[in-house]
């Protein structure tokens, strides 16, 4: 009962958001302070509204798990201690010692690079940013509790004598630059996780210098001091995971080293809490804490059953492999990025000349990054956080690739323009679907299908202009017809006749096909109404969709027949945008809160982890379809009877109504002596 008063009395200490959360140089903070003045400047703020729905969420996942974990019987706890223990001599049979990686992590970088250019600055608490929100603070303000990602106005009610300086990338590129520089002498293909850290593989030169990973260390982080006049902190380890972890413990100014050896990691591990493990955040920390009383590393490996039995594998896995003190050793393939994104965080504004200003500014980075990297991008992702706080994301698949700022803005105005009229709070863009190849274009060598259709003269309507007769793969000879008719964004219309078949090729260009992709004017300019396509398509029945899920394409509908006795594949054909449709209800959330495709749990209130999740997807199916994309085709039954009543009984079969859904793809090329 005094437990019940107790927490009636005091609110904010159920009340945990990321402003709560400890960072380096915190340690002494009163923490119940800062809960209490962030509830209270936070009450009945829209913010506060999002964060109560999302803990109401969490609460209600967790009786749900907690009732799950009271139903386990001895047997299934067996089982998946049986499990568990199988996956984790796996795991410890891969575990790989060889290697020396190294984190490094600039201390406050952005509040630093501004004291570097105002010594003023220096000893007073300060944070990088404004009133509405901080991108960071100085060691000295974070005593106080200030820390990055905290509203201005709590942050100087925390601390009265804060000063606030306005963000300037430019400068934070410059210095980003240069420390850049001096991580490529130690490693040419280090690891950038963003503008004030990166990963370096230490291994070779350590070897090649005789000299250990903490000498190697320190040498860094000196000459860092001495290029930029700027202190960072390393963790070195033998794998990226607790490379990260390291770089943390002896900020700022200094650094830790974990030996590669399995006890030392064991045991540096065991202890650590799971807060501290990248990709443990709030949500999964909450459920651990209350549904097992897991607070450890050690504490999961001791209740290992029961996080196979409550989580996924795929999850479990990851909890496992984290508790072993497992993680990445080698570079990502190609070190080759899925996505770039640039935001920035601003007071609410519904200033339609500010908006696109700031847009602007974003495009820029954005370009500037991409640059650096030689990325060129297909898949654009405008992020809008209203002054509600609510997210939204709007995308569009372009037809070529680009990188410049110019085209960047471009597009993304267009985002906007149809969101807008709209008070904002936050806008970013995130540029996926990366390819290094020359912006714009393809390989100029390889050939395409086109290649080798045989196109005629579109302004020649005679026969003999435009036709070809060819021979099938069973010696029969077809006519082959292919004249040009009309253009659409550059797609071509091309009716081969041959036999009793005709060929046509779709006039829509393939790039035009993806659900977001604008409807652009041949102005450039799109209007509102056009922006964001709905496709559907009516002749389509739920049980064919269904068939088509299951079945994984459209063979599964090709002997599926609608009230009409048409075929279903030839409407699919038809109206390739309905397959495309298709494909993307694959992806929805079962029970409004778990991904379709791969299990993800995530309530409706997260909407911008929700659409990470689905730019996620989104990503893959345009990468898929990028790898095996084919032109679209459509097969009709032609009126023309066979030229010939001597065709033997193996070339009917061929060409049979039931058989005849492929003809030979010879047809379709022109004869060559050159070899491909």
């Amino acid at each position: 009962m005094s437990k019940e008063i107790d927490e009636s009395d005091r609110p904010w200490q159920s009340y945990h958001t990321v402003y709560t959360n400890a960072k380096a140089g915190m340690d002494g903070v009163d923490k119940e302070k800062v809960q209490k003045i962030v509830y209270e400047m936070s009450k009945g703020s829209k913010y506060f509204e999002n964060e109560e729905r999302k803990d109401a969420y969490i609460k209600q996942k967790i009786e749900n798990m907690r009732a799950q974990c009271e139903k386990l019987t001895e047997m299934d706890i067996s089982h998946y201690q049986m499990v568990a223990d199988k996956r984790m001599v796996e795991l410890e049979a891969a575990r790989d010692l060889s290697k020396t990686w190294l984190h490094v992590d600039m201390d406050a970088f952005y509040a630093a690079v501004e004291t570097l250019a105002d010594p003023s600055l220096k000893g007073k608490p300060m944070a990088v940013g404004g009133m509405s929100m901080i991108s960071t603070a100085n060691y000295e303000a974070r005593k106080f509790g200030v820390r990055a990602a905290m509203p201005g106005f709590i942050a100087r009610k925390l601390c009265p004598e804060l000063v606030f300086v306005p963000v300037d990338f430019t400068k934070y590129n410059y210095y980003s630059d240069l420390t850049r520089k001096v991580f490529q002498k130690y490693d040419h293909n280090f690891i950038a996780a963003s503008l004030d850290e990166a990963y370096l593989d230490i291994t070779e030169i350590c070897k090649e210098r005789s000299a250990s990973s903490e000498e190697i260390a320190g040498e860094l982080r000196k000459d860092i001091y001495e290029g930029t006049g700027l202190t960072c902190s390393a963790g070195v380890a033998p794998n990226l995971l607790l490379a990260k972890v390291c770089s943390d413990i002896n900020k700022p100014n200094g650094q830790f080293v974990l030996p590669n050896d399995r006890t030392a990691v064991r045991t540096f591990i065991s202890s650590l809490p799971i807060r501290k493990i990248g990709g443990i955040g709030k949500v999964t920390e909450s459920l651990l804490r209350e549904v097992l009383g897991i607070k450890t590393c050690d504490e999961m490996l001791v209740k290992r059953a029961f996080l196979y039995a409550l989580f996924s594998s795929s999850s479990s896995d990851s909890f496992l492999s984290a508790a072993m003190g497992l993680g990445k050793t080698d570079a990502p393939e190609g070190r080759l990025r899925k996505s770039m994104s640039s935001e920035r965080t601003f007071s609410a504004t519904g200033d339609e000349a500010k908006l696109y200003e700031k847009l602007a500014n974003i495009s820029e980075t954005l370009s500037t990054e991409m640059q650096k990297e030689g990325l060129y991008g297909r898949t654009l992702t405008l992020k809008l956080k209203t002054a509600s706080f609510e997210v939204r994301s709007r995308a569009v698949t372009l037809p070529k690739f680009i990188y410049s700022s110019e085209d960047i803005l471009n597009h993304a105005s267009k985002l906007l323009k149809a969101e807008l009229p709209l008070s904002l709070r936050l806008m970013g863009l995130r540029m996926s679907h990366f390819s290094d190849c020359e912006a714009g274009n393809a390989d100029p060598l390889q050939k395409t299908l086109k290649n080798f259709v045989i196109v005629g003269d579109a302004s020649t309507k005679a026969m003999s202009s435009s036709s070809s007769v060819r021979t099938d793969m069973g010696g029969n000879q077809l006519m082959v017809d292919a004249d040009v008719d009309h253009h659409i964004d550059g797609g071509e219309k091309i009716s081969i006749s041959g036999s009793d078949y005709t060929y046509e090729e779709n006039s829509m260009n393939t790039n035009s096909l993806h659900h977001l992709e604008l409807d652009y004017q041949k102005d450039g300019a799109a209007s509102d109404k056009d922006a964001y396509p709905a496709y559907r398509n009516d002749s389509l029945s739920e049980v064919d969709i269904t068939q088509l899920r299951e079945d994984g394409g459209v063979e599964a509908l090709r002997d599926v027949q609608d009230v009409n006795g048409e075929n279903k594949e030839e409407n699919i054909m038809e109206n390739p945008t309905a397959l495309l449709s298709i494909q993307e209800e694959q992806f929805y959330w079962i029970d409004d809160y778990k991904c379709s495709l791969c299990g993800y749990e995530l309530p409706q209130s997260f909407v911008e982890e929700r659409q990470e999740h689905s730019d996620y997807h989104f990503a893959e199916m345009l990468q898929k379809e990028e790898s095996h994309q084919t032109p679209r085709t459509v097969l009709q039954r032609s009126n023309q009877k066979p030229s010939s009543s001597g065709e033997t009984k193996s070339k009917k079969r061929k060409m049979s109504a039931k058989d005849g859904k492929h003809i030979p793809i010879d047809l379709f090329f022109s004869k060559t002596n050159q070899n491909f």
